[in-house]
């Protein structure tokens, strides 16, 4: 196991795989995309308060998870990439923040859409709300401030240390509808004794999450794998690679 994790944070085999991988899971995202679309707009029961407004939910909640799973995972990676000066933990950690500032996006345009009509208003400064809005914040300081270092290290070490210090927003974000009153609603997916959904909601709730998960990481292999080329461009499996 450890053999191939050794060999997965080669760039030169990181690219093979993930050139295998990549198909795959584009597939999958599709029939993941199109089941939850499917049982989520035409087999899913109106909400008996909503009715059919709370369709949105399939599209916001997933990206919510989202916009807050890829922060973390991008700090996970820096973490590794500073401890152990992996180079591939910083392109993968690179090449996920545009993807989650597009999902935390994502999340605030659906949340806002979907509060006009259960709040009546487009936008409060609601705890939950506010702490998602520095999340993007976050993400868009991280772009700009990667963006403006020509050093890739100096770049990476930069970009590394403001995820990590950002992280602290991540639990803020998700027990906000627990530690203030606020309008957003309490959670109904993640408590501990039960979900508070009925399954014929949660099941595409659920699978629209997974389609989304495997979205960013088609999308972040994708990305990754450019990436990788233009920095090794000079190295050795690069001119064997293409000759």
């Amino acid at each position: 196991m450890w053999t191939f994790f050794h060999k997965l944070a080669s760039p030169k085999h990181f690219y093979r795989i993930s050139g295998k991988l990549i198909p795959w899971l584009g597939t999958i995202t599709v029939l993941l995309f199109v089941t939850g679309l499917y049982f989520g707009l035409f087999k899913a029961p109106p909400d008996y308060q909503q009715g059919e407004s709370y369709r949105i939910m399939f599209v916001h909640v997933p990206a919510a998870w989202m916009s807050m799973f890829i922060y973390t995972f991008m700090a996970v990676l820096y973490a590794i990439h500073l401890i152990w000066n992996i180079k591939l933990a910083d392109v993968m950690a690179s090449s996920s923040a545009a993807i989650g500032a597009s999902f935390t996006f994502l999340a605030l345009l659906t949340g806002s859409l979907w509060g006009k009509p259960m709040w009546g208003t487009w936008w409060v400064w609601d705890a939950r709300l506010t702490s998602e809005l520095i999340l993007l914040f976050l993400y868009l300081g991280y772009i700009a401030l990667v963006s403006a270092i020509d050093d890739k290290r100096t770049a990476a070490r930069a970009g590394g240390l403001l995820i990590l210090v950002g992280v602290v927003n991540i639990p803020i974000i998700h027990y906000s509808v627990e530690w203030w009153n606020t309008l957003h609603q309490g959670p109904t997916v993640t408590k501990l004794d039960k979900p508070s959904i009925h399954p014929s909601m949660l099941l595409p709730l659920l699978l629209m999450a997974l389609a989304f998960q495997c979205y960013y990481f088609t999308l972040v292999l994708v990305r990754a794998r450019t990436e990788l080329l233009e920095r090794e461009r000079r190295s050795a499996w690069i001119k064997e690679l293409f000759g």
